[in-house]
């Protein structure tokens, strides 16, 4: 085990990527940029999180600030729950906890937002605590030295902790993130290059291609809804909120009505009726429910815009959005009419900025 050790550790000294958290043991940095690498590339991170640290430097920082900040500066990285979730944890951490994360991985696993792996990558890298984090490269890398074509998670973590560094556990599991990263890669792993390689039983049985068991997923729904971009003789937009829980909870968007898939859109113009009920931090509020059935007579010309296709981890959603020049501005009480610029300091879902430019915001 310890000629492991040393042949996974001197790889990595020798080939890691240069990461802004690479070094790092700040317990708040690690934590940060183990939430932002969730199902996003290490590349696509990188600049987004010198932004957010620059925003946000420690916990107070991220716990003090409204939650409408948190999610624009949040907006280009997608699965947006993880934002709310650290933004909650944040506040937790101060108010319980004097602004200081737990150093052990049970007590990061009680706050919200913070699973297994994150509690275990974070316990590890900045507490030095001997515990695997196991995310899916681990998994993989450890199916294939194994040759298991298809281990259950508690059957990883515990050949992983076997593997463990117990002197080096941070520098260890960064190790073995990183070989599945960017060496033993889900198709064409590059075996040569693998400090491994001479224990890999994947390899000498001629199977790494195949382990682990790639698990089919069924049909991707598709989703569809008009979007209507009003514009005001002011030059202003209606946007809503969303719902603070939820899908995209918390961001904004222009009024929309789900519809049947490919059903004739009419020539229907909307307009938000007042929500029953709201609440929501930023003075705007957050209905439960909004009726976008109400006529709204154009004052102008209807555009119809290119369709806007976005992929959800559980449903595709289309959106046929349309720019509508109306008379006035109706009551804001289910939304907001905002200017050009406003609109850019909005947390808006990707989906939406493709709308707004499209648009001509």
């Amino acid at each position: 085990m310890e000629a492991i050790h040393e042949r996974l550790l001197a790889w990595f000294e020798a080939h890691k990527r240069d990461l802004p958290w690479r070094g790092i043991r700040d317990p708040y940095a690690v934590w940060i940029s183990e939430v932002m690498l969730q199902q996003t590339r290490a590349a696509f991170v990188a600049p987004y999180y010198r932004r957010w640290m620059e925003r946000f430097p420690d916990v107070g920082a991220l716990a003090d600030a409204d939650l409408g900040e948190v999610l624009r500066l949040w907006r280009e990285l997608g699965y947006y729950a993880r934002a709310r979730n650290a933004h909650r944890c944040a506040r937790q951490v101060r108010d319980e906890h004097g602004g200081v994360l737990p150093s052990s991985a049970a007590g990061l696993r009680a706050l919200p937002g913070i699973g297994p792996y994150t509690a275990a990558a974070v316990a590890s890298i900045a507490f030095g605590e001997a515990v695997p984090a196991v995310d899916g490269n681990v998994r993989r890398v450890v199916a294939r030295l194994f040759d298991l074509p298809d281990p259950s998670l508690a059957q990883v973590r515990d050949l992983a902790a076997g593997l463990l560094d117990r002197t080096r556990p941070g520098d260890f599991n960064e190790a073995m993130m990183e070989l599945g990263a960017t060496v033993c890669t889900p198709r064409s792993p590059s075996c040569e290059a693998c400090p491994l390689a001479a224990d890999c039983r994947a390899r000498a049985a001629g199977t790494a291609a195949e382990r682990p068991l790639r698990r089919r997923r069924g049909p991707v729904p598709t989703r569809t809804w008009d979007v209507q971009v009003a514009v005001s003789p002011r030059g202003r937009t209606l946007v809503v909120r969303r719902p603070r829980e939820g899908l995209l909870g918390g961001m904004w968007e222009f009024p929309a009505v789900e519809v049947a898939d490919g059903a004739d859109r009419g020539g229907r113009l909307m307009k938000v009726a007042e929500p029953a009920v709201g609440g929501a931090e930023g003075g705007a509020r957050a209905p439960a429910a909004r009726s976008m059935e109400v006529a709204e007579p154009a004052a102008g010309p209807v555009v119809e815009l290119p369709p806007v296709t976005h992929r959800f981890s559980h449903f595709t959603a289309v959106y046929q959005p349309r720019r509508v020049e109306v008379a006035a501005e109706w009551g804001e009480a289910a939304g907001r009419w905002v200017t050009p610029s406003e609109l850019a300091d909005l947390a808006l879902p990707v989906a939406q900025q493709r709308i707004a430019r499209a648009a001509g915001f």
